[in-house]
């Protein structure tokens, strides 16, 4: 019997590293690894942006820096045609401050702020059921730029290859000559 117990802990054994090393097999290595659900419940994809310099921003509708959404869409119409997008996604992580339906939240930007930027639909960017993508941004992406989401429109860039090379705090505006030198750096490369 105590060959039989070895050779099932063998197995078990055996297996749980095949486990962690196919779990590793399948780690991100940059955000086109990542597929949510965008505003309107369809997946899509982060890989329907490669190529293009990307500024992902966890965003609310009820916060003191949601008129911010006024700069990301300037910012946005200034350099989409360049090979830019700004990814929104909602959140409720801080002060309830985007509490309503993915529905209502893009009714919202689109009426009151004019958006047209993709926005997706609302995730959690901290905590015990924080999304996968911003683990990663939180923590893989770039250890340089690691470090927990303090508030609402905290701003990510990421260039044309998907890496995630510059991080901004939410009271760096979108249109700051902070952000959009460089964007325009990114753009140029």
């Amino acid at each position: 019997m105590k060959t039989s117990g070895n050779k099932i802990s063998q197995s078990l054994l055996f297996g749980l590293v095949i486990l962690i090393m196919s779990a590793s097999l399948f780690a991100a290595t940059s955000i086109y690894d990542f597929t949510l659900p965008s505003i309107d419940g369809k997946p899509a994809p982060l890989a329907n942006y490669k190529g293009k310099v990307v500024l992902l921003v966890n965003v609310a509708s009820r916060c003191g820096f949601t008129p911010q959404y006024t700069a990301l869409e300037s910012t946005y119409e200034k350099y989409k045609d360049k090979g830019f997008v700004i990814l929104g996604f909602p959140a409720n992580n801080f002060g309830s401050q985007e509490p309503g339906t993915n529905a209502e939240i893009k009714t919202f930007c689109q009426s009151k702020y004019s958006v047209t930027f993709p926005m997706y639909g609302k995730v959690s960017v901290k905590g015990d059921d924080q999304t996968p993508l911003y683990a990663y941004l939180t923590k893989d992406a770039n250890p340089a730029l690691a470090g927990e989401i303090k508030w609402n429109f905290t701003k990510f860039l990421v260039d044309r290859n998907g890496k995630v090379v510059a991080r901004f705090e939410p009271d760096v505006t979108p249109d700051s000559p902070q952000i959009t030198a460089e964007i325009a750096k990114l753009i140029k490369q």
